[in-house]
C-alpha cells in the first residue's frame, strides 16, 4: 500500500482533533480517576513562550520502546517536541518519566509504529486503520528515550 496524503483525512483529523479539545476537561478527570486505555500525559516546553505545556496522547509500544505520534503530520505540539531537548511523560498512577524525542525517519521502524495504532481505544484504533495511507504519507512519529535515573522507565 503506498502512501498517499488525502484532503479528506486531512480535514478529518483537524475536525477529530478539534473536537478532543473541546472534551479535554472530561477527559483528564476520567484520566485522572480511573485512566483511559493507552492515553498518557506528555509534559513539554513551549517553543516560544518556554512554559510548560501539557496534552494527552495515546502511547504506542512496539517491543520494549515508547513511541508518541501525530497523524496529520506537524502540530504545535510536534513543533515543540522538535525543539524541546527533553520532555516528560506521566502514565497514569506512576510517576512522571524524563526522556528525550527522536524523530523518526520513513522507513520500517516508523512503519511499524505505525502499525501499531490499534493500540488506542475505539474509536481511534478505527479511524487510525481507515487513514492508514494518510498517516503514512504524513504522520510524524517519535521514539521515546528514557534519560536514567529521573523517573520510571520502561519495565521498571
Amino acid at each position: 500500500m503506498l502512501p498517499m496524503v488525502s484532503r479528506f483525512w486531512a480535514r478529518a483529523f483537524r475536525g477529530l482533533y478539534r473536537l478532543l479539545g473541546f472534551a479535554d476537561p472530561l477527559i483528564r478527570a476520567v484520566w485522572r480517576r480511573r485512566g483511559i486505555g493507552n492515553v498518557v500525559e506528555l509534559r513539554v516546553a513551549s517553543r516560544r513562550s518556554g512554559r510548560p505545556r501539557s496534552l494527552m496522547l495515546g502511547l504506542l509500544h512496539v517491543g520494549d520502546e515508547l513511541y508518541l505520534g501525530h497523524p496529520n503530520g506537524e502540530s504545535s505540539w510536534t513543533r515543540d517536541l522538535d525543539a524541546a531537548p527533553m520532555a516528560q511523560l506521566v502514565l497514569h498512577g506512576l510517576p512522571p518519566l524524563d526522556f528525550r524525542p527522536h524523530l523518526l525517519p520513513a522507513g520500517p521502524e516508523r512503519s511499524a509504529v505505525i502499525g501499531q495504532t490499534g493500540q488506542h481505544p475505539f474509536p481511534g484504533n478505527l479511524v487510525y486503520r481507515l487513514a492508514r495511507r494518510h498517516v503514512l504519507a504524513i504522520g510524524r512519529y517519535y521514539r521515546l528515550e528514557p534519560l536514567t535515573g529521573t523517573g520510571r522507565e520502561p519495565g521498571s
